[in-house]
């Protein structure tokens, strides 16, 4: 049994994931269903995702609509009340430094792009797709493997312009100094947010119940801190219809 709920994971928030998953764990296993008494945090995200006993984690929309949408079952979509955003939709940043002169989109179609992965929906799905409408897409890029590389890069010169996930940017605002030295100059389409899945063999719906039940109890410090409103279904064919920039990955890492 694996269970992990890494994408949003960060040290100031690792108890309240903590607390989040002990009563997600007694939800299901009163569901019949079997959870590890202690989330996985630190283990290799496509090793938890394609685990055959995977109790429950949480996954990007492009992975999961590249790689894992035939393998897993989809539970559903946390709603973290992102501005500008349906429930248990998300949007992209665009994060340049504070004190650079260009205030337009077009101004940066030379700079130096920063992004986490390739087959990141926030991190560079969604700015292809915002800057194509635009006529362009950054040549020079930068792979830093994280949202808070990607910012921290631009921070420091390394890079002029990286896209976030606005909760990870929301999460960035509190807990980075760094992140003073940088504005959004501009924001993408929403999207479907980052979906809960769990192995084929379990039962969506009531792997969806448990984490439901578990939100709606959850003290209200650690949903304020974790920033979760509830869980909402998103029809699988909305995932699979957000579309891939040309020269997508097709096979996982």
């Amino acid at each position: 049994m694996i269970a992990s709920l890494m994408m949003y994971q960060r040290a100031e928030l690792s108890a309240a994931h903590d607390r989040l998953w002990a009563l997600i764990r007694d939800g299901l296993r009163g569901r019949g269903i079997q959870a590890p008494d202690a989330l996985s945090q630190e283990t290799d995200e496509f090793t938890v995702w394609r685990d055959p006993q995977l109790a429950l984690s949480q996954t990007c929309g492009m992975p999961y609509r590249l790689f894992l949408h035939d393998q897993v079952s989809l539970v559903g979509t946390p709603d973290y009340g992102v501005d500008g955003c349906p429930p248990g939709y998300y949007r992209s940043a665009l994060v340049v430094r504070a004190d650079d002169p260009r205030m337009d989109l077009l101004a940066f179609r030379t700079a130096r792009f920063a992004y986490n992965q390739s087959f990141s929906q926030s991190g560079f799905a969604a700015p292809y797709w915002h800057l194509q409408a635009r006529g362009f897409f950054f040549a020079d890029r930068v792979q830093t493997g994280g949202h808070l590389a990607s910012a921290r890069a631009v921070a420091e010169g390394v890079a002029d312009i990286a896209a976030l996930d606005a909760v990870s940017w929301r999460n960035m605002e509190r807990f980075e100094a760094f992140a003073a030295q940088l504005r959004v100059l501009d924001w993408t389409a929403p999207t479907p947010g980052l979906p809960l899945i769990t192995a084929a063999r379990n039962d969506a719906d009531t792997v969806f119940e448990a984490v439901q039940d578990a939100i709606a109890t959850l003290a209200p410090d650690d949903a304020q801190a974790l920033g979760l409103k509830g869980i909402i279904r998103i029809p699988k064919a909305d995932y699979l219809a957000v579309p891939n920039p040309p020269g997508t990955p097709t096979s996982a890492p």
